[in-house]
């Protein structure tokens, strides 16, 4: 769209040369994020306090202007990108931490600081902050919130929205809110905060997160175990969740995964493992040891190939790693997924995914935070080949109709955005997309947050 020549000038009127981009050549680095997509804005605005945002939504609701809230763009489902163009929100240049109150657990933070940033400041005094999305060094805490962001550790610590006392925030109206509050307990109203995390900025613009520390544990160590297939791995996890003190973190690779690591890394697994966990524990000295003897029990099955203790934390996550560039370098385009069954659903989800993809010829790529289903599906395509990507679109479709029959969910931590939303109905009905809507239009009525994005 072309924006109005007096909306350009009262914008500039209000924010400073250096914090307006203009020229499409600036404008382009914003638009796009890990989903590959490109829908460059015609301006992007880098608002530093609460009444700057309030004073640019309501300048955008005046002509009607589509404003697109963002972070550092790390996100993979499109939720940041100016899909009908107008006015990106940049929140990347709001990075003050505004207090640590360690006597009561508690940082308050603008949206642009980085999430290695906030464990950085409270490291020292023996605290951290849970969620740990693989982009942690990278992406910011407003981006953390818009799409609750989750990452290994939330199989005993839970994701963001479990770790947000409060918000303050700017509805698409103008108007400045307050969530929650500052302590662990309270039940005055409805629960706003959690409806805006994870709502993906098409509600209110967060600037400001009142969130809650978890002190660091004393220690941390783990186990690998390797496994013939990967139904006995998938078994194998079901045991694990079961016991009473379980992993703080358990991930799984399948044998694509591994072969694409064993490629480029000689040695670094074995040649005839064909799944793998990576099984983390913390807590005191005798907690881990205790708690690594009963996981090392949970993992024996008639499939496992060997499972063994590994000292150093450092050196459980280094085939992990390994994967994600890989990934990168050999699949151009992949459709990346992040799909969540029921734990015990596992099993057959995996069969699934084999079958589908065999159906298919696609070849696919998983892994991911076992301990909670939520598994990361990717489906590897070659872009010259239009062919294949027709076939893979349509086996993904069947994917999400097989975790639905699973009782699972389409999106455990990357939200729907713009990637997901052909597919939501499968899992919301008509009813709920409507009350949906209707919160939409509540928070904003003039639809100029982030618009288009969740809804089919």
């Amino acid at each position: 769209m072309l924006l109005p020549a007096e909306f350009i000038q009262l914008l500039q009127n209000l924010i400073p040369s250096d914090r307006l981009y203009l020229d499409p050549v600036d404008c382009y680095a914003y638009a796009y994020d890990n989903s590959r997509k490109y829908f460059p804005p015609e301006c992007v605005i880098f608002p530093l306090t609460t009444d700057e945002v309030v004073k640019i939504i309501q300048l955008c609701n005046r002509f009607k202007i589509p404003l697109t809230p963002r972070g550092r763009g790390t996100g993979t489902a499109g939720g940041s990108l100016a899909e009908q163009g107008g006015a990106s929100l940049s929140l990347e240049r709001m990075t003050r931490i505004i207090s640590i109150d360690t006597a009561n657990r508690v940082l308050v933070a603008e949206p642009g600081v980085l999430n290695e940033s906030v464990q950085v400041a409270v490291k020292p005094s023996g605290f951290f902050w849970p969620p740990d999305p693989s982009s942690a060094a990278f992406s910011s805490i407003g981006g953390n919130l818009a799409t609750c962001a989750g990452g290994p550790h939330a199989v005993k610590y839970g994701t963001t929205r479990d770790h947000v006392l409060g918000l303050t925030a700017v509805t698409g109206q103008g108007d400045i809110i307050k969530t929650g509050c500052y302590t662990t307990k309270g039940v005055v109203g409805y629960d706003l905060t959690r409806l805006l995390i994870g709502s993906e900025g098409t509600l209110a613009v967060i600037t400001e997160a009142t969130l809650k520390l978890t002190p660091l544990p004393a220690a941390r160590s783990g186990l690998v175990a390797h496994y013939q297939n990967a139904v006995s791995c998938a078994s194998a996890i079901a045991t694990i969740m079961k016991e009473p003190q379980g992993p703080s973190a358990l991930e799984f690779l399948d044998s694509g995964s591994l072969d694409l690591i064993r490629s480029r890394n000689p040695g670094m697994l074995p040649d005839d493992s064909r799944a793998m966990l990576m099984i983390e524990v913390d807590g005191t000295e005798h907690e881990i040891s205790e708690t690594t003897t009963r996981l090392l029990a949970a993992c024996q099955n008639s499939g496992l190939l060997k499972a063994l203790p590994v000292q150093n934390a450092a050196d459980l996550w280094k085939a992990r790693k390994t994967l994600s560039p890989l990934l990168r370098d050999i699949a151009p385009k992949k459709i990346n997924e992040d799909i969540v069954v029921p734990v015990d659903k596992i099993p057959r989800l995996l069969t699934g995914l084999s079958s589908l993809c065999k159906q298919y010829q696609i070849p696919n790529v998983n892994f991911g935070h076992a301990g909670n289903g939520n598994i990361h599906v990717n489906l590897l395509i070659d872009p010259d080949n239009p062919g294949e990507s027709g076939r893979a679109y349509k086996c993904l479709n069947q994917i999400f109709d097989l975790v639905i029959s699973l009782n699972g969910t389409l999106s455990g931590e990357h939200g729907i955005g713009s990637e997901k939303r052909p597919y939501i109905n499968k899992e919301l009905n008509e009813a709920t997309l409507t009350l949906m809507k209707q919160i939409k239009l509540t928070f904003d009525p003039c639809n100029i947050l982030n618009p288009g994005k969740l809804f089919p």
